[in-house]
């Protein structure tokens, strides 16, 4: 059966391997699910990721980041389901927790974070809220 929303699945094996208290996680590769792992390594949210291909498909490995036992990820939420597309402008990008936390956007210049799409002055379709 096919998968109707790869991002929130990986989303989803993330919050569950945290909670689980893992090192690291595996998740299907796709460009989209890679250019989202580099804004939430950029942001700070897990140590790292790599391609894994010793399967019989290529996969994601991504690197869980905890502190002080804790995980580094409170919350991840998809904003934008393939059944309600939510599309902002650079200047309505929603805030998480008065900046504490991000928007992962992505725009015509590639998936940023909300304050790297403001910076750029791009809107675009609001895909995950974390923090």
């Amino acid at each position: 059966m096919a998968m109707t929303d790869p991002l929130g699945d990986m989303l989803t094996r993330i919050r569950n391997g945290q909670q689980a208290k893992k090192d690291s996680v595996l998740s299907p590769a796709s460009k989209l699910r890679a250019n989202v792992l580099e804004v939430l390594q950029r942001e700070g949210y897990i140590r790292g990721f790599s391609e894994d291909s010793s399967g019989k498909h290529k996969a994601l490995r991504i690197e869980l980041k905890y502190f002080e036992g804790e995980p580094a990820i409170k919350h991840v939420s998809r904003v934008s389901k393939p059944g309600r597309r939510v599309y902002s402008g650079s200047k309505e990008l929603p805030t998480v927790r008065n900046g504490l936390g991000i928007t992962i956007v992505s725009t015509p210049r590639g998936v940023l974070s909300d304050a790297e799409a403001r910076n750029e002055n791009v809107g675009g379709e609001v895909l995950a809220e974390v923090f």
